[in-house]
């Protein structure tokens, strides 16, 4: 099979993204540049010219999903569709640049975070080195790649292997010696920073967006590998994020979700130089001294806030270190921001909280929820913890448990504990057990779900305003495991509202819930797709509420 001539049709581009919504955002660029440069794009990977694999490489099961798509790419693309281009983008590449040709030989080129407004151009460059590879060696075309465990995870050992190395001296990129080789495109340090103007083919529903307001991270969190890979906070200019703003809501959006490593860091890289801003206290001292006109996360929030039309700005991935008075008045006085907060406490033990160098303490941390909560009445918190980090003793752990229990969150995620080569916290010594973080984490889950029982049953009877994401239909239940009896009621049917048809179920939202990670609404009775509506909650299984057209 060979790629029919571009004169007759243009290049078709298929595209797997993994990873966060951060890095959605970049494949969102990445598929509008390739339209403007007169590419076309397809959902079927078998039709596609080029299959573009966007990778995260945040912890060690992330990096295995990456590489077993990518094999998984491969061996499709040898099967099916031999002179296929295959080009690896993302975290990936990025922190394993000048390994990743030699480990994974089937790919034709790999590009950095930096080139996601440059795709078309290498996507062109990696069908011609496909072409050339097929012309030298076309015995290789009876010979297709295979995707196996075994493959995946040898390639992630040695990814472990070469973040256990000492930091070697920046390499020159050697020559490339024959046309045939893979490409490499990758910037050894992040810089790149989208704009409104840059091109962008949004993979969202229409009635919601991730707006990404800077990129990179400046924190020192031992447990993380973001700032090798991403490089530097870089914040946006405040009018370029509203341009955006205006232009999603133009289109119809209804829900922005402002997103990047820390959202609270916004518009500090922008300040006059003087000197750093870790701790609470100089932070908050930072952001009182700035000078007029410096823009920050409560500036942009309050712009964004003024424009018209009816719809929610939602905020993620918020820092505690970084939260201040200002913040907690800006959100509870701008009627568009959800009352609801991403903050990610990770802990609550101060030898843990310092072990992770989070730059906070319990004291710290208990204050914040308290003003916050006094500041915002009615605010959803969403936090995360780890357990089963080095050096977290039984005594760690049970405080831990206990002041979940106390702080009720009404949204929380809990991970054990992955060692990440390459970070401080891998190198340490008291690792845990395997079997002992499983514990943990179950023990975790368990309190939380009582919590959220209980606080999905106290909205029984409430009235709330919902965005409304589609037609429930029979993929939206579990057909087995947790939680599919307790959404057996929903297949079933109770008491309906008088004129719904039968089994009619919509999706939807509340203002504390964010997209693909929080519960769902499920309404009976037929709303407007992309709206905001009235609904009454009448029922509740652990996660998600169950409501009526108000």
């Amino acid at each position: 099979m060979t790629r029919p001539d571009s004169n007759r049709r243009p290049i078709r581009v298929g595209l797997v993204s993994l990873g966060c919504a951060k890095n959605l955002v970049d494949a969102e660029i990445m598929l509008g540049a390739l339209l403007r440069d007169g590419m076309e794009i397809t959902n079927d990977a078998a039709r596609a010219d080029a299959l573009i694999v966007n990778t995260c490489s945040f912890i060690a099961p992330a990096q295995e999903e990456s590489v077993d798509a990518i094999l998984e790419a491969a061996a499709a693309r040898d099967a099916q569709r031999p002179e296929q281009g295959l080009i690896v983008a993302g975290c990936l590449p990025q922190r394993f640049r000048e390994e990743l040709p030699a480990l994974l030989p089937e790919v034709d080129a790999f590009m950095g975070v930096d080139q996601v407004a440059e795709v078309a151009r290498i996507v062109r460059a990696a069908l011609a080195r496909r072409a050339e590879k097929i012309r030298a060696r076309p015995e290789s075309n009876d010979r297709v790649a295979t995707k196996s465990r075994h493959r995946t995870a040898r390639v992630v050992s040695r990814f472990a292997e070469l973040d256990r190395q000492p930091a070697a001296a920046p390499r020159a990129p050697e020559p490339v010696a024959n046309a045939a080789a893979p490409l490499v495109q990758v910037d050894r340090r992040p810089h790149y920073v989208p704009d409104f103007a840059t091109p962008r083919f949004r993979l969202t529903p229409g009635h919601f967006a991730y707006v990404k307001i800077a990129e990179g991270c400046n924190h020192p969190c031992s447990f993380c590998i973001i700032p090798r890979i991403r490089g530097p906070h870089r914040s946006r200019p405040q009018a370029d994020i509203v341009a955006e703003a205006r232009a999603l809501l133009a289109q119809g959006v209804r829900e922005l979700n402002l997103i990047s490593q820390d959202t609270t860091w916004y518009g500090l890289d922008l300040r006059p130089r003087g000197g750093g801003a870790a701790s609470p206290e100089t932070f908050a001292a930072v952001t009182r001294a700035l000078p007029d006109g410096t823009p920050t996360l409560c500036t942009l929030l309050r712009e964004l806030n003024a424009l018209p039309g009816e719809f929610w700005i939602r905020l993620l991935y918020t820092h505690p270190a970084h939260w201040t008075d200002e913040l907690i008045r800006t959100i509870a006085e701008c009627p568009k921001v959800a009352r609801y907060a991403d903050i990610p406490l990770q802990h609550i033990h101060d030898n843990m909280l310092e072990r992770m160098r989070r730059e906070t303490s319990r004291a710290w941390l208990e204050d914040l929820l308290r003003r916050i909560r006094a500041g915002v009445p009615g605010i959803t918190l969403r936090t995360t913890f780890i357990v089963g980090f080095p050096g977290e003793t039984e005594t760690c752990f049970e405080e831990l448990l206990a002041f979940i229990r106390q702080a009720r969150f009404e949204r929380l995620g809990a991970f054990a504990y992955s060692p990440e080569a390459g970070t401080r916290a891998a190198l340490m010594g008291e690792q845990i057990p395997q079997a002992v973080k499983r514990r943990r984490l179950r023990a975790v889950l368990a309190a939380q779900r009582e919590i959220a029982r209980a606080h999905a049953a106290s909205c029984v009877g409430r009235e709330l305003k919902v965005l409304v994401e589609g037609r429930a239909d029979g993929q939206t239940f579990p057909a087995g495991g947790p939680g599919a009896a307790e959404h057996g009621a929903l297949r079933v049917g109770r008491p309906r509202t008088t004129g719904a048809r039968a089994g009619e179920l919509m999706i939807a939202r509340s203002e504390a819930d964010a997209p693909e990670i929080d519960g769902r609404v499920f309404v009976r009775g037929r709303l407007p797709v992309g709206e905001f509506a009235r609904v009454r909650v009448v029922d509740h299984t652990d996660y998600d509420l169950i409501a009526e057209p108000a």
